[in-house]
């Protein structure tokens, strides 16, 4: 399977940096902690990253009370009921998407990120869409689209940037009009360098993250 150098170099400990934006912080409260579903689909007919190789992305509605008009990864708050951080990923997958956990595979939970404006835990499940459904938007007032973002679109340098806001700055990309930053897309990037997709791009150039989002479709204001 193609995923498999990536889950090998993350089994021992040789997952990159996650992401600048965010912090391993100490003991946080443990009420508020939430999990991401990083949902991966693609042919399993070569050891390569195939052509159809896909990730699972949402975008949040602009009216929301936080992370508004983000581009993000299913997931939400461990509630009380969850199992753990997989089944909490899970269940948020379906009820923003409407994904049959039945046609996913989860393969690693990684390390926690803490993310620097709150210092909430959030824990990254890593799954293989084995047998891709039908997904759409399933709770309009979380996300107002779910897309697969095709890899080979991620890994082009010329979708790829580094973007700044403040003190602040992480890696970006370019997809469907939309700009990925911040957690999500220092997760994507991480993945990228760990599993050896990613190719040369401009590290060197920060982009104004306001101004950019402002020509993007996100539709999403810095506070």
């Amino acid at each position: 399977m193609w995923m498999h150098r990536l889950l090998d170099r993350i089994h021992t400990g040789r997952m990159a940096n996650p992401l600048d934006g965010a912090e391993t912080l100490g003991d946080t409260d443990s009420e508020k902690r939430a999990a991401v579903l990083m949902l991966f689909s693609g042919s399993e007919t070569s050891f390569d990253l195939p052509n159809d190789a896909s990730v699972l992305l949402t975008h949040r509605t602009p009216t929301m009370r936080s992370h508004a008009g983000q581009i993000a990864f299913p997931g939400g708050r461990i509630d009380p009921t969850d199992t753990n951080a997989v089944d909490c990923a899970f269940r948020e997958a379906w009820e923003e998407t409407g994904l049959d956990r039945r046609t996913a595979t989860p393969l690693a939970q990684l390390n926690e990120v803490h993310i620097r404006a709150t210092g909430y835990p959030v824990y990254p499940i890593l799954g293989h869409w084995h047998t891709p459904s039908p997904v759409a938007v399933a709770s309009p007032h979380e996300t107002d689209e779910v897309f697969d973002a095709p890899l080979y679109d991620l890994i082009d340098p010329k979708n790829r940037l580094m973007v700044g806001w403040r003190e602040w700055h992480g890696p970006a990309f370019r997809i469907n009009d939309y700009i990925i930053w911040g957690f999500t897309g220092g997760l994507l990037s991480a993945i990228l360098d760990t599993a050896g997709w990613a190719t040369e791009w401009d590290t060197d150039r920060i982009f104004d993250l306001e101004n950019t989002l402002s020509t993007s479709r996100n539709n999403e204001r810095m506070r």
